[in-house]
Order: structure tokens, then C-alpha cells, then sequence
């Protein structure tokens, strides 16, 4: 897009306009011109508080008051700039160093200019949200100044000029016009010998020579960092590039392929030629990786480092396939990078006699091919491809600790070393650093961002961003999972905290029923409601009833949170919920979607307080025929909180005959019906591993792990909620049809079940069909063996590995065939029954509302583009908050096993050529043993991948089997790759 605008007039009274316009070209190929005038103003203020001139000028709103100022009116001061100095960063500052900008030990009093800003948005969206982040946040003080708008800082951009170099010219100018207004008003105020120093930091030279021409404060980043009290520390914050180390001789080895164009993958991609795809690499060998594209029913292999070609996990990647010649069977050797490159020089030249491959990882791939037997692999190769460019690099920041074998060994006072990073995550590439903190930070969880993978380098270059601290240690491990799994945990903002009702604790539902807040609601207080949740439920989103009805049928009704009534489209806390998209549960703690006082309390449907509710109501026979339903905003004031342990105790003590208990009794038949009438239409009855860690109240140190016992309360709480999302999303979905926020299950792909299919047919003869979910739920049903009564619970846990994610969608994205729930055997489907917890099913709420004409709609919720992006940030985050409440669990049960040794039984769930992984019930953990872990110096073995057999021999005499029983012992170890504490287990029989 070319830009071009016309000059300011010469005549002072037609000087406040300027138009810009802009050429671009149409999808159809004709050139359209726009044309935008721009008003400028001489009112936009400074936000100095020490100008009073801005203060006389500034705008006024229907008040008359004028915004707060942001920038201190005594900014900090520095060797360099005794008087304390304001901070003009260009793009590139920001780029190169905002994990800088967001430290509490300095860069305070930034102004950020309308141009940086726009060029930071182009540039990288990321970044862009970090600084909205920063400019929103009082403590640091970030201005955002309308430079382009302001009469003397708007700046015409110079026939031949580049766009970069006018926007640079333009940050020049608003450092310029900063210095002389700040100064005039110093002298205005009688303090011209306080005035603060204006500063543009940059990492553009020539930026900066222009700057020093022109008598400007300005330097790098580099150099204003090395003059602050803390340099040392941050210094190993600039990105990677810009100090210095990745400059290499021209002559330097290209270790691995140059990428594609642009232009060049996308005319492949069109063509049918090249392919797009998420890059994704092996748990067990970090030399695999796969790409599923919609053109070939399975995922597309990527084999070793050349073919990966710099792709990291969830990359969006461009692949070539190999011609067919090449194509294998996916890898049946467990390869762990820890194992192979150990000891490796972090600080040696990449370009000097580096290969890509090494020669350990190629004779492991090699001695793969040697060991493995068996035709089925000739018979089933799969696709192999190359990544020949990257659409989208997913980086993100990496935690993990320094390999103490890459450091210098001598004490090295503040010299910078190189050192190589080891992430949690083994999927990640080891990480180059360099630091002047290294003693510092041998031992520690660290935080590092990715900053480039050239040709060059064998591994990808980082920086340091923060210590976690200590290995180990109860918070730093608990803040690494945050950080890995993009957890929003920070404490609310100000912003979001000044949305929350003012009576705070002390809210009421208003006693008047002439009140606003019951306009539209109907009285539920004389209903004998309940709620069942787990033990210790503070955020209680639904609570239940049931009545009998004089014709025999039965009224149910579910009433949840009302939420909405607390939480306004579009205000602070809104925009909080919907970037956090739903609470974490972590084993010791909760992170919560909206602050405490709505959560555990004033949106919580606590017994024997009146609450403001969200209803659903059915008529049902006791059959569980659907007669009519109905919504309704309403109030209730529940009669009692049980656990479901206590729930199932009143249902079962025949001595309680009130009409609650009747009423919950009511409920649980009326599930039963419901829950057969889903099973008969083919919902599948899934497993996954859950176990409970118990914890000591006082600490939350571990003290036991139990395996989750599900009640028939669990199941009446779960048949109500589903039935509630089900009745709601047809509601919404029939008044929205192209709006409505919904959720759907696609159905797994056949490929995804050849693999298990296969095991059960030749271990078990068992015959896993898999044309519907119908006749994968009933032949599910069939794969038990008598002998071992846990098997089909773990044949439904491999089964559930098989399955597509769920997904929240837009309706006006989907056909309506695409919205059926695979796993619920439902045509339509929605998530409403825990606004609490979920952003969804905020969304949800709000739709269901101006459904029933309770109220308008939000002019948001009828954007498409907007509930798509809703529907993609709540996707990630809803997986983020699965695997960060798995990993919480994984960790303490480390914990709780910690200097603990237990024979238990294991059923071995994938066998490789040389180890197999075992599950353990008990525990709800799943490890890797290796042949090298059963002796020294490693067994021979014969891997038998047809009959799925590892037959181990030598030192260690031994068979082992799919999903064969057997005994391990289980201990904890401190695992070198991660540092992470990590079940041990050993074979015992």
C-alpha cells in the first residue's frame, strides 16, 4: 500500500488539516484510491505533570475535568541525565527490548507514540498486546502521545522518502517538540533548571546519527541499559541479534536449507504442491516430527534435523513431500536429545565444523532400522515431508534451566559465556545464551524468549528474560507450569477491580421487588434448590431442583450464576475475563477468571443466601421425555451445598423423607434415563487417568495421591449440565443463526484408530469398529478381558488419545451437519452452565438473554470476526488450562512420592524397540523404561512390531507385551533433561 499526503497549507487558519491517500489494489485487480483528512489539533497534551500549560488546554470531558496526567512530574534520574529524563522509544526499542520496558527495577515514564505504536502492530501482534498491557498499567507510567494528530509533531512524509525513514523522522520530531515544550514549561513554572532530559532510544544507527545531529538525547538500548544500577542483569535481556553475537564471517557453513519466499509457498499451497500445517514432534523421540494436512489422511512425517529445517513445536510450517521412495513408518526407538548430545560446547563458533546431524543421532537412527523386524512395517509407511518454510513462528517464552556441563567451570566474575538452556517442554530444542549471570542462574528455573534460527546455528538463539528460582522449590515450579502453559496469573488490575460492585462482601439482592435488578425475573426463592460439587467448592456456578407436578410429570430445573449481571460487555473486567477465558484449578491453588469477590461470592450460589440466577426449567416425564422447557433470568436462594459424597449419602439414608431429599432422589432417576437414552444414540463412555492429590491444609505439602471415585452424583450433576447446554444452544443457535457461540467434536479421522485397532485385533482378537460412534461405543463395550478387570478402562484411555479436541465455533462458520458433538452423540451443543469459570459460557449467557428478550444484545456479539477471535483465544486457553491442571497433579504426586519406594501394578501401554511405556492405576502416571534401565551395560533385544513384542535377553532375561500386567517399582528422580522431579519406574516382573 502506497501512502501519499498532501502538504499543510501555508495559511496558519487551514493548517489543522491534512488528508492522507492511500492506492491499493482490489481482490479483482483495479487500483482504488482512499482518501482520509486528518484534523490536527493543538490540544493533545504532553501528560507531564509538571506542564501547566497542557493542563489549561487539554480536553475536557461533559464534566469538565481533565484526564489524569500519566508521566511523573519528578522523573528518575541517571548518571547520565542528573534531572531525571522521560523515555521516547522507537519500533525498534520495543522490538529488541520489551522484556525490559515490562521490569519493575527501571524504565518507568515511557512515552509511546502513536507511530511506534501502529509500526509495532504491523510488525509483530505479540508485542503490540504486551505494550497495550504496559500503557494500561499505573505503576509504570506509559503514555500513549497522538503524535500523529498533534499540529507541530505530525509529519509529512518527503517525496522519495521511505515509510521507515519518515516514521523515524517523525519519532525525531515528537523527541524535539518534548524538549522544547518541556522546557517552556520549566521556565513558565520557574524550574528550567529541573527540566527532565528527553531520551530516544533506539538500535537504528543511522536514527541515532540523525538524532545527534540535530543536538537529540538519544542512545541504544545497549548503552542506556549499561548506565542504570542494575545493568548487569539486564543487559542479558536485549535480544540475542542486537548484541552482537550472531554476527558471523560470510564464509559460515549453511547448516540448513534456505526457506521458500512468501509468494513462492503460497502459489505451492494453491497448486496442491506444498502443504500447511502445525508442527508437532514426538514425546519419545525429538528426532520426529508431523504435520497433518487436510490432503492426506495421516500426518505427515518429519524425520531429523535437516528435514525439521528449524520448525519448533506448534510452528505454522510450509512442508514438501518426499517422493515415495522415501516415506517410513513412524519411529519405533525411543531418542531423547539428553542422551545423545551431552556435553556439548555452547560457545563454539556454529559456523566452524558444526553439522546439522551428529554422528551419535545418526548412528541411533541407524541402529533403529537394524533392530526393528517385522512386515508391518514395509506395509504401512507413511508420507514424509521437509519443512521449506515457516508461515507463522509460534515462539513463545521458554522455561528451563542452564546445562551446568555447557558453563565455564572457572569463575568467571561478569564476563558473558554461552551456555546452553534446557527447557520443561522436551519437544523444544535445546536454547543458546548469552549471560553475564551464569553462577547466578546454575541450579535455577529460568525464563528465556527465542529470539532467531539462522541457517547457521544448530540451535536456536535466546535471551534471558528472569530467574524463577531454585530447582525444586514449591513456587518456582509452580510459576515455570504457569508460564509454559500461558497462564494468565498476574494479580487483577486496578481497571478491573473498580467494575466490582461497591457494597463489595456487603451486596445484596435488593429487598424492593419494584427494584430495577428484578425487572424481568422470576421469584425461584420457595424452590428447593441444592448444589453438588466437590468437596471444598468455593466458586459454585449451578445448583439443581426437582418437583413433582400434578399431572404426574416432573419439573426440573438448573439454575446457574448469573454472571452477566455482574460482568458488562466491553468494560475492564470483561476484557480481562475474555483474555484469561477460564479459571485454572491447580493442585494447591485456583487462578480465577474473574476477581474472588464475584467468584466465591457474590455470583456463587452459596446455600441460604438469596442470588441472582440464570434458569433453565423442564417439564419431563419419568421417562425423561422432554414436555417443554423454558429460561428464565430468575432469583433462588439455595437450601444446601453438598459434596457428592454427600449428596449420595441423603439419596441413599431411606430414613430422610423431605421434600429435598425426594427431590434429589427425583433427580438421580430421571439422570439415569437421560444418561441410557445418550449412551443408546451412541455418546461414548471415555476414560482418562484423574487421581486426587491430598494435601496438608496448612502448606498444601502432598501427603497422599487417590484415584477420583465417580458416584451416581457425579453422573446426575453431569446429565442435568448437558442437558442444559444442549436446550440452551438450540435456543440461541434458532435466534443467531449466524452468531450463536457454540461447541462441536468433530469425528476422528479412521487413520487415527488404525494404530489401536490393530493392537486390540492381534494381542486380544478384539475388533475395534469405528464407522460411528455408535459402533465405537458399543465395541468398546465389548473389549474386556475377564481376567483383568482394568483393561477396558485402559483400552477407553488409549481410545480418548485417538479423539479429535472439542472445539468452541462461531454457528456462521460451520455447516449444520459440522456442529454435531461426536463424543456427546449431539446435533448441537454449548457450554452455559459455568460462567464463573468459563468466558464461553459468559458469551453464552448474554446470547441467551436477548434470546428470551431479556435484553439487548451487545453490537459485539453480532460481529462474526469478533466471536471467532473469541471462540480461537478460548480454545488455546481452555487446552492451556487442561495440561496446566495435569501438570500441577504430575508434579505433586512427585512430590508425594518423593524419597518413597512402591511396588505397584502397570499395564504396558506402547512397547519400542528398546524400552516400553508402562501406565500405573494407581497413581495415574505413565513412564518410560528403557532397555539402559534395566542393566548395565544395556540387554540385547528383538522387537517383534507385528506381534507387538519386546523380547530382552542377556544380563536381563525378560518378554514384554502390549497391554501386558505387570509389577514396578516406583520411585522419584531429579531428571536431568529437565530438571524437573519425575516418577522412576522399574521393572520388577
Amino acid at each position: 500500500m502506497t501512502s501519499l499526503k498532501r502538504s499543510l497549507e501555508a495559511n496558519p487558519h487551514a493548517s489543522n488539516i491534512a488528508s492522507k491517500v492511500f492506492v491499493r489494489s482490489t481482490k479483482s485487480g483495479k487500483v482504488q484510491k482512499i482518501t482520509r483528512e486528518l484534523y490536527l489539533r493543538q490540544d493533545i497534551p504532553c501528560s507531564s505533570k509538571m506542564c501547566t500549560l497542557c493542563l489549561r488546554t487539554a480536553p475536557r470531558d461533559a464534566s469538565g475535568n481533565v484526564a489524569s496526567f500519566v508521566l511523573s512530574e519528578k522523573p528518575a534520574g541517571t548518571k547520565r541525565f542528573p534531572t531525571g529524563h522521560y523515555l521516547v522509544p522507537d519500533t525498534n526499542a520495543f522490538l529488541n527490548g520489551m522484556d525490559l520496558f515490562e521490569q519493575k527495577s527501571g524504565f518507568y515514564d515511557v512515552i509511546v507514540l502513536q507511530t511506534v505504536l501502529e509500526e509495532l502492530r504491523n510488525r509483530s501482534l505479540p508485542m503490540y498486546n504486551r505494550l497495550i498491557g504496559l500503557t494500561k498499567s499505573e505503576d509504570k507510567r506509559f503514555y500513549v502521545f497522538f503524535n500523529e494528530f498533534r499540529l507541530e509533531t505530525y509529519t509529512v512524509r518527503e517525496k522519495g522518502e521511505s515509510i521507515n525513514d519518515r516514521n523515524d523522522r517523525a519519532v525525531r520530531t515528537a523527541v524535539q517538540w518534548y524538549s522544547s515544550h518541556l522546557q517552556t514549561a520549566s521556565k513558565h513554572s520557574g524550574r528550567a533548571k529541573a527540566c527532565p532530559a528527553v531520551v530516544m532510544l533506539s538500535d537504528d544507527k543511522d536514527n541515532l546519527r540523525k538524532a545527534a545531529k540535530t543536538n537529540l538525547s538519544a542512545c541504544s538500548l545497549k548503552d542506556y541499559v549499561s548506565g542504570l544500577e542494575h545493568a548487569t542483569h539486564l543487559l542479558d535481556m536485549i535480544i540475542a541479534s542486537q548484541q552482537g553475537q550472531e554476527s558471523r564471517s560470510l564464509a559460515a557453513e549453511q547448516l540448513y536449507p534456505e526457506y521458500f519466499s512468501m509468494s513462492k509457498m503460497m502459489t505451492g499451497i494453491r497448486a496442491g504442491t506444498l502443504h500447511q500445517g502445525i508442527f508437532n514432534v514426538s514425546p519419545y523421540n525429538y528426532l520426529e516430527g508431523s504435520v497433518r494436512v487436510p490432503a492426506f489422511g495421516k500426518s505427515l512425517l518429519i524425520l531429523g534435523r535437516e528435514n525439521s529445517n528449524r520448525a519448533v513445536q506448534d510452528d505454522v510450517v510450509v512442508v514438501e513431500i518426499l517422493p515415495k521412495s522415501q516415506w517410513k513408518a513412524p519411529s519405533t526407538k525411543i531418542i531423547e536429545e539428553e542422551a545423545l548430545n551431552k556435553n556439548e560446547n555452547a560457545d563454539a563458533d556454529e559456523g566452524e565444523g558444526e553439522s546439522v546431524v551428529t554422528e551419535l543421532e545418526r548412528r541411533a537412527l541407524q541402529e533403529e532400522v537394524k533392530k526393528t523386524h517385522g512386515k508391518n512395517l514395509e506395509g504401512r509407511p507413511q508420507p514424509t515431508a521437509k519443512v521449506v518454510g515457516i508461515i507463522r513462528r509460534n515462539w513463545r517464552q521458554y522455561v528451563g534451566h542452564i546445562d551446568s556441563s555447557s558453563s565455564s567451570k572457572v569463575k568467571q566474575s561478569r564476563r558473558q559465556q554461552t551456555v546452553f538452556l534446557i527447557p520443561m517442554d522436551k519437544r523444544v530444542p535445546k536454547i543458546r545464551l548469552r549471560t553475564r549471570q551464569v553462577d547466578e542462574l546454575v541450579g535455577k528455573r529460568v525464563l528465556v524468549t527465542i529470539d532467531s534460527w539462522d541457517q547457521d546455528s544448530r540451535y536456536p538463539v535466546g535471551h534471558f528474560v528472569r530467574s524463577l528460582g531454585g530447582l525444586e522449590t514449591k513456587e518456582a515450579e509452580t510459576e515455570a507450569l504457569l508460564l509454559e502453559y500461558d497462564v494468565q496469573y498476574r494479580a487483577f488490575p486496578k481497571g478491573v477491580l473498580d467494575c466490582l460492585p461497591q457494597q463489595g462482601h456487603g451486596w445484596r439482592v435488593p429487598s424492593d421487588l419494584s427494584d430495577h435488578g428484578w425487572m424481568g425475573r422470576q421469584d425461584f426463592r420457595n424452590k428447593l434448590i441444592c448444589s453438588i460439587d466437590p468437596v471444598g467448592c468455593q466458586d459454585i456456578d449451578d445448583a439443581l431442583h426437582a418437583r413433582p407436578l400434578p399431572n404426574g410429570n416432573i419439573e426440573v430445573g438448573v439454575h446457574i450464576a448469573d454472571v452477566s449481571h455482574f460482568v458488562k460487555p466491553n468494560n475492564a473486567m470483561d476484557t480481562e475475563a475474555s483474555l484469561r477465558g477460564t479459571t485454572v484449578y491447580l493442585v494447591d491453588k485456583r487462578i480465577d477468571m474473574l476477581p474472588m469477590l464475584l467468584g466465591t461470592d457474590l455470583c456463587s450460589l452459596k446455600p441460604h443466601v438469596e442470588r441472582y440466577a440464570f434458569s433453565t426449567l423442564w417439564e419431563i416425564t419419568k421417562d425423561a421425555e422432554i414436555v417443554s422447557s423454558t429460561f428464565t433470568k430468575s432469583v433462588i436462594r439455595s437450601r444446601e451445598a453438598f459434596s457428592y459424597e454427600q449428596a449420595q449419602l441423603r439419596i441413599d439414608d431411606q430414613a430422610r423423607t423431605d421434600e429435598l431429599t425426594q427431590g434429589m432422589r427425583a433427580l438421580l432417576m430421571v439422570s439415569k434415563k437421560l444418561r441410557q437414552k445418550r449412551m443408546d444414540a451412541g455418546a461414548l463412555n471415555l476414560a482418562s487417568p484423574e487421581v486426587r492429590v491430598q494435601t496438608e491444609s496448612e502448606t498444601s505439602d502432598p501427603v497422599d495421591v487417590k484415584t477420583k471415585e465417580l458416584l451416581d452424583t457425579n453422573s446426575l450433576v453431569e446429565e442435568f449440565m448437558l442437558l442444559a447446554n444442549i436446550s440452551v444452544a438450540g435456543k440461541i443457535y434458532k435466534s443467531f443463526p449466524q452468531t450463536a457461540l457454540l461447541r462441536r467434536h468433530a469425528p476422528p479421522p479412521r487413520t487415527n484408530f488404525e494404530e489401536l485397532t490393530s493392537q486390540l485385533k492381534v494381542k486380544k482378537n478384539l475388533e475395534l469398529r469405528t464407522e460411528s460412534s455408535k459402533a465405537l461405543a458399543d465395541s468398546l463395550d465389548r473389549c474386556v478381558d475377564p481376567s483383568v478387570p482394568f483393561f477396558n478402562t485402559l483400552v477407553r484411555i488409549m481410545a480418548t488419545r485417538c479423539m479429535m479436541s472439542a472445539e468452541y465455533f462461531c454457528s456462521g462458520t460451520q455447516s449444520y451437519p459440522e456442529f454435531r458433538h461426536y463424543g456427546l452423540a449431539s446435533e448441537i451443543y454449548t457450554h452455559f452452565t459455568s460462567p464463573i469459570r468459563r468466558y464461553a459460557d459468559l458469551v453464552a449467557h448474554r446470547q441467551l438473554a436477548a434470546a428470551i428478550g431479556y435484553e439487548q444484545i451487545d453490537a459485539s456479539l453480532h460481529s462474526k470476526a469478533k466471536l471467532e477471535g473469541i471462540c480461537k483465544n478460548t480454545n488455546v486457553r481452555h487446552r492451556n488450562a487442561q495440561m496446566a491442571g495435569r501438570a500441577s497433579v504430575e508434579y505433586y504426586v512427585g512430590q508425594a512420592l518423593k524419597a518413597r519406594v512402591i511396588d505397584e501394578e502397570g499395564f504396558v501401554m506402547k512397547v519400542f524397540s528398546n524400552g516400553f511405556v508402562v501406565f500405573v492405576p494407581r497413581f495415574g502416571i505413565e513412564g518410560v523404561i528403557r532397555l539402559t534401565d534395566l542393566a548395565t551395560p544395556e540387554p540385547k533385544s528383538v522387537f517383534n512390531a507385528e506381534e507387538y513384542v519386546l523380547e530382552i535377553s542377556g544380563s536381563v532375561e525378560a518378554r514384554i507385551e502390549l497391554f501386558q500386567k505387570v509389577v514396578v517399582r516406583i520411585s522419584d528422580v531429579l531428571e536431568k533433561a529437565t530438571g524437573k522431579r519425575k516418577i522412576k519406574l522399574e521393572l520388577v516382573k
